[in-house]
């Protein structure tokens, strides 16, 4: 059975999951209609991808009845108010990171899923992809031992995007790619709650935060260490250390190979000869198969990505922006 996939946006992300779509069988994946703020951009997106409906508005998406599932790549200051508002007319949902602004957004939504008996995801795409994978499988297996360490650095010089510096649109280094790092170390820990959180960072000429770095105490002498700048660029390599042995992941946010001990596994992506905007986009598709694999199995959240780590993604990322003393404009922050 085709899922069929409803796209709340024509920005530049929606455009690579669509086009990250076109790599699975179309027997299992069909994107039926798109919505933008213009009728013009839905249309325009929709003549590029050949997509059959397109609307001008999200609330004509929401109550378009081919839809089954929609992917919210929308700004990220609108992505509580999208969501709630495609699960309230009965669409499953795909929602970009960060899911939501803060924690209180995020619980108000997942709240309404549940209620309605609806899948919602956030679109942490990184735990999807092969070498996540595998990772996951020799941490159980034992095969570096006792986890003790983790570190992840994610730098890009993004400074001059509008999206990560206006104030106004929510702009944050820590929203923008502190979401990354910070699922990572919480996808190594895994259950673990920290006993302490360290947090220190910069914020620019208008009070946006533009590099924050975090270390986390866990029980049992384990310990991460976190950091994201969006002036330069840094090693972008995530690192986990054992008793007996270490895992490295480069470009740890869409890897697609792992060094375990030296010794370096390659994890192509699925093919995919379409035209893409971020690196590695083809990637993508992996989330969208757990997002069928779930509906079908009549789950209402991922193992993977359950709801109880976007909440407390959420209620990390809110105090990593506090620490360093950015505010988000109202009604965004409520503290």
């Amino acid at each position: 059975m085709a899922l069929r996939w409803g796209i709340a946006s024509s920005g530049l992300i929606a455009n690579d999951f669509v086009t990250a779509l076109k790599g699975l069988p179309k027997e299992e994946h069909q994107v039926v209609a798109v919505a933008a703020r213009s009728s013009s951009s839905a249309e325009k997106f929709a003549k590029t991808h050949n997509i059959p409906t397109f609307h001008e508005g999200y609330a004509n998406l929401a109550k378009d009845p081919n839809v089954q599932v929609v992917y919210i790549g929308v700004l990220n200051p609108q992505h509580h108010e999208v969501a709630i508002l495609m699960l309230e007319n009965g669409k499953h949902v795909l929602c970009e990171k960060p899911f939501t602004l803060n924690e209180k957004l995020a619980r108000q939504v997942i709240e309404v899923a549940r209620r309605k008996k609806l899948f919602i995801m956030e679109a942490i795409w990184s735990r999807f992809f092969p070498s996540y994978q595998e990772a996951r499988r020799l941490i159980k297996a034992g095969e570096i031992g006792d986890v003790k360490y983790a570190s992840v650095a994610f730098g890009v010089k993004i400074d001059k995007v509008e999206r990560v510096t206006n104030k106004d649109l929510c702009g944050s280094a820590t929203l923008d790619i502190g979401v990354y790092i910070l699922q990572f170390q919480q996808f190594v820990f895994q259950g673990l709650q920290p006993e302490k959180i360290a947090v220190a960072g910069h914020l620019d000429e208008h009070g946006v935060d533009d590099a924050v770095s975090a270390i986390f105490v866990y029980p049992d002498n384990k310990t991460a260490v976190v950091s994201c700048n969006t002036t330069v660029d840094l090693p972008n390599e995530a690192v986990i250390v054992g008793s007996k042995g270490t895992i490295k992941l480069p470009t740890f946010w869409s890897p697609l190979t792992l060094t375990l001990n030296s010794k370096v596994k390659e994890f192509p992506l699925i093919p995919n000869e379409g035209k893409f905007n971020y690196y590695n986009s083809a990637g993508l598709a992996y989330q969208a198969i757990e997002v069928r694999k779930c509906i079908l199995e009549g789950k209402l959240e991922s193992d993977v990505v359950p709801h109880a780590e976007t909440i407390q993604l959420a209620a990390w990322m809110d105090k990593l922006r506090h620490e360093v003393g950015m505010k988000l404009p109202p009604p965004f922050e409520d503290n």
